[in-house]
């Protein structure tokens, strides 16, 4: 047995939320742009998504960050999220994941106390500065694209519930963001399948009553994550956001905080310079900044900064074969939930 074709895969987390980075062995992707490439993972040849984020090589949880050479001049590295479902623009706390593994590993030089470091994603441009101490990364700070409210009160139309509303928002992905308690459940690791179905039928809802298209970036035209959150009487907010094809997100969501910031800032309710914490299920932290004001093809639009830490704790090298008859991958709602067929 050789492994002469084989992918080598960083094992990293941010907050209990996996987010591997594949740091060699991947093909080249075609495209001019790192939205390009994208777009030909999920529209022409998913094979390499497949191959890492489905079973036997993963899990319903696991994400693989693509690691690619930038596309444009003024950044160190480019990556895109390979999840089960589809390839995603971005996300905080995946980024906080590369940033970590490329400090790690040397691929990016580290510079104690702090480094800074620039990422080509599908959504844009993103600089992240990392607190550096004894070769390790302590702390990573994104300065996230954009984001911006689509809808306040969006209402929702739903079975079981009956009508509900959720605000629409950008932060590097669209996402339905809804109060948790109209549902009727708590975000506490005991419900987190319940939240995880409920999630996943509202976003299949949504594909029929809400239309979505990022103004300068027409092919970011989905909701992609339902998002229940909880505002404590502190200012905190406690975050769950629902994946496909049914689970949750285990860190507190870097994109999802950042639209939140949008939401919170077209409420009056946050101004440049304020922060708020955003916890996770399982009490994980993120600190979200807002940075300044700016416009997003007429719309008003926050400069959102998400703090969080990211852990390597191992490495993966997986064979590629052709006589590999799941190649493709596989899942099955015994774990991945009933929601797997819309895969």
């Amino acid at each position: 047995m050789t492994f002469d074709r084989s992918l080598d895969i960083l094992l990293v987390h941010c907050g209990g939320e996996s987010g591997n980075v594949l740091v060699g062995g991947a093909p080249d992707i075609p495209g001019a742009t790192i939205l390009d490439k994208m777009n030909h993972l999920n529209d022409v040849d998913p094979g390499l998504r497949l191959f890492v984020t489905r079973e036997p090589r993963a899990q319903a949880v696991h994400t693989t960050n693509l690691l690619l050479e930038p596309t444009r001049p003024d950044a160190d590295a480019a990556f895109i999220v390979l999840q089960p479902d589809m390839a995603h623009p971005m996300s905080g706390s995946n980024c906080i994941c590369v940033v970590t593994a490329l400090l790690e590993t040397g691929r990016v030089p580290m510079v104690e106390p702090e480094t800074l470091v620039r990422l080509d994603t599908a959504a844009g441009l993103i600089t992240a500065r990392a607190q550096c101490r004894d070769g390790r990364c302590q702390s990573v700070s994104l300065d996230n694209v954009p984001a911006f409210v689509w809808q306040l009160d969006q209402p929702i139309d739903t079975p079981t519930w009956g009508r509900i509303t959720g605000d629409i928002a950008f932060g590097g992905v669209f996402y339905a963001q809804i109060d948790v308690d109209q549902i009727g459940l708590r975000i506490v690791p005991e419900n987190a399948r319940a939240l995880a179905e409920a999630g996943t039928a509202i976003k299949a809802l949504l594909r029929d009553q809400v239309q979505v298209c990022h103004p300068e970036i027409p092919s970011l035209n989905d909701i992609a994550y339902v998002m229940f959150r909880d505002y404590q009487p502190d200012g905190s907010v406690i975050t769950c956001t629902t994946l496909k094809p049914g689970r949750v997100d285990r860190s507190p969501c870097g994109t999802g905080s950042s639209a939140n910031l949008a939401i919170l800032h077209a409420r009056g309710q946050v101004a440049t310079g304020d922060k708020r914490i955003s916890r996770s299920i399982i009490g994980g932290t993120f600190i979200a900044e807002m940075l300044g004001e700016t416009t997003v093809g007429g719309r008003p639009a926050v400069l959102p900064r998400i703090t969080g830490q990211g852990y390597v704790f191992g490495r993966q090298q997986l064979r590629l074969d052709d006589a590999d008859p799941f190649a493709q991958g596989f899942a099955l709602s015994d774990t991945w939930g009933p929601q797997v067929g819309e895969l």
